[in-house]
């Protein structure tokens, strides 16, 4: 039995380490393509690319192991049926629970795994990430230009290449603009861009050219009189220098990656694990109640009608500052005794009130959804890592038996298999993630993460069944059985 055991875990780490990486790899493919546009030209080194790979990796694994657990476990079941091997030892006396009991343990401490690993590793690793893209992103664009138009990327310059073709530059223009006092122009019928080792320094390489440099306006002189003296209110210095060959330096310090504080993203939803994400929420709710209780006694306090009942509380009569509160008690007056032109004051001030309250209110109503759509972000995230352990394990349960059932090996046909399945889920995960947001979710958080395990589990619970007793999935005499059985209890 130990031998079983061994070989059936072999069986299944070979497969699911394999399908395991090729998951891993599409997946930051993905990844890559979907950020290529802000990783290209921004002069990272190889480090910065791999630090980045590294993070995103991590925070990839919750959505690969599902599909690495479904693969394998078809994979393995379907190798085993296909040499005949899981017809032998269900004839020796052992059934499909038997064989499967050592891949349940491995699976299971693989869920286990995952739930921690989601927990306390993943969350950290997103705000990794997360933060070094949004460094990324923000960091000036300075080797490209666009032909035929000026480039203001780099902060103080503006940049015109007629042609652009890699390195090299026709017609080149540069407006240097970093010294509010000094105009510098240059001008170039071809050259070459380069950045430095560094890169702090971006070098253009000139040949034939000219550069022209122009101070601003000087400030007017006045005479004693009062009057301006003359020469000096218009006087632009400046100078025309040609070259062959010339090299114009930039200054790029401004414009290399800077890491941002880490601190600015930690608040968010994916950078917490189940205990912040249960106390976030509990601090948020409170803080609303706390707001909405504010809200409702300003309210109360500015209208004249809960002033008066309040002046008639029996607690506040025998307050020692009754006297206080019954000096500024408001006054009723009968709206018909009034004149007409005070009549329309009291109605347009009324009116102006009205719209102001209006206005808070709707405030306040934003202010709740705002509230809302943030708690169930978290509330999410929160089942989210409970959901994805249980459907790692529903997911075994669903690709085991169909391995058994198809009795097919390799990565022919499970492949087909396991991305149809992996779709389903997938689908049934997005969903689920849209139903439990916005403004008007549909389904609560604990609904929407757990919609895909629910739904999948009877899926889990046939296949086991057929693939335990030999019968196929969708036995007609079973289920002309059942189909008799519930008509003979309906009629006695």
């Amino acid at each position: 039995m130990k031998r079983l055991y061994i070989f059936s875990v072999r069986s299944f780490i070979g497969p699911f380490i394999v399908t395991l990486c090729i998951s891993m790899f599409i997946l930051v493919m993905q990844f890559f393509w979907k950020y290529i546009d802000d990783l290209m030209g921004k002069g990272l080194s190889v480090w910065v690319i791999i630090e980045l790979l590294v993070y995103v990796s991590a925070s990839l694994i919750p959505l690969a192991l599902p599909l690495a657990i479904l693969l394998s476990s078809i994979m393995t079941l379907g190798n085993l049926a296909e040499h005949n091997e899981l017809t032998a030892l269900k004839s020796s006396g052992l059934s499909l629970y038997r064989i499967l009991r050592p891949l349940m343990i491995v699976v299971l401490g693989i869920a286990l795994f995952t739930f921690y690993f989601a927990n306390y590793v993943i969350p950290i690793a997103n705000l990794k990430w997360h933060s070094l893209i949004f460094d990324i992103q923000q960091t000036k664009i300075s080797a490209i230009l666009t032909p035929g138009a000026y480039s203001t990327e780099l902060e103080g310059y503006a940049i015109k290449a007629e042609k652009v073709q890699d390195d090299k530059l026709e017609g080149l223009l540069i407006h240097d603009r970093t010294d509010p006092a000094q105009l510098k122009t240059v001008r170039a019928e071809r050259g070459r861009m380069y950045k430095s080792e560094n890169g702090k320094y971006l070098f253009f390489e000139l040949e034939k050219g000219y550069a022209m440099e122009e101070l601003a306006p000087q400030t007017p002189v006045f005479a004693p009189s009062g009057r301006i003296v003359p020469g000096k209110l218009n006087e632009h210095p400046s100078r025309r220098t040609a070259f062959e060959q010339a090299t114009y330096k930039i200054d790029l310090t401004g414009f290399s990656l800077n890491r941002s504080d880490e601190d600015m993203f930690q608040d968010q939803y994916e950078m917490m694990n189940v205990f912040q994400l249960d106390e976030t929420m509990d601090s948020v709710q409170r803080e609303t109640r706390k707001i909405l209780d504010n809200f409702s006694s300003s309210i109360c306090n500015a209208h004249p009608y809960f002033q008066v009942q309040q002046l008639k509380d029996p607690k506040i009569i025998s307050d020692t500052n009754v006297l206080k509160k019954e000096r500024h008690t408001p006054q009723v007056i009968v709206f018909d005794s009034l004149t007409p032109e005070t009549r329309v004051s009291v109605l347009t001030s009324v009116q102006s009130r009205l719209r102001k309250q209006l206005q808070n209110l709707e405030g306040q109503v934003e202010f709740l959804q705002t509230t809302e759509g943030n708690i169930n972000k978290f509330n999410i995230e929160f089942h989210r890592k409970f959901a994805l352990t249980f459907s790692i394990i529903v997911l075994f349960f669903v690709g085991a038996p169909l391995g058994a059932i198809v009795r097919k090996g390799g990565f022919g046909a499970p492949v087909v298999i396991a991305a149809l399945l992996f779709m389903v889920y997938f689908v049934l995960t997005t969903i689920g993630d849209n139903l439990a947001q916005g403004k008007n979710p549909v389904l609560s958080p604990f609904w929407g993460m757990w919609l895909p395990a629910f739904l999948l589990s009877p899926v889990a619970f046939i296949l086991m069944r057929a693939a335990a007793n030999d019968r196929a999935v969708f036995d007609r005499d079973l289920w002309l059985r059942l189909f008799r059985r519930k008509k003979k209890q309906k009629l006695s």
